[in-house]
């Protein structure tokens, strides 16, 4: 599988502490194996995000992404729960 980011995902991550980065890279790689591992508590969105998913990545991190074809996944957005959703 191949995974694009989106600048504004790219922007957020630069932002992160060395262990939210580190974090986000081990559950990336997870996602890679197997994106509907039970870690990641991959799950589909609504309002705003309808036709997106998100993964876990930590605590309350989560990564929002969509699926472009079979073999793709673009992440549009990063960060928590209420800056996502709030």
């Amino acid at each position: 599988m191949k995974i694009i980011l989106h600048k504004r995902f790219e922007k957020r991550y630069t932002k992160l502490r060395p262990a939210e980065k580190e974090k986000f890279k081990a559950r990336r790689n997870l996602f890679l194996q197997d994106p509907f591992d039970q870690v990641l508590n991959n799950h589909t969105l609504s309002g705003r995000y309808k036709g997106y998913r998100s993964i876990n990545i930590s605590g309350d991190l989560r990564a929002v992404y969509r699926m472009i074809d079979q073999d793709t996944a673009f992440f549009v957005a990063f960060g928590t729960h209420s800056q996502l959703y709030g």
